[in-house]
């Protein structure tokens, strides 16, 4: 079995470690709303749900119906 020849110290190890970190996500900002969101996600504004500033679901439509 292997085994190391030599003990790896802690800051050599967390140093090899630093390198796991957590990105931001990012936003965007929609051209038709100027709603900030994040990408490829649809979002509700006034009761509309966007994507890629179209109208997918309008819930005032659906509520005179």
């Amino acid at each position: 079995m292997a085994h190391p020849k030599r003990k790896i110290s802690k800051t050599r190890r967390d140093k090899r470690r630093t390198h796991y970190k957590a990105s931001a996500p990012k936003v965007a900002v929609d051209a038709v709303t100027g709603e900030a969101h994040l990408y490829h996600r649809a979002h509700w504004h006034e009761g509309k749900l966007y994507y890629r500033g179209q109208v997918l679901i309008d819930n005032a439509e659906e509520v005179e119906a």
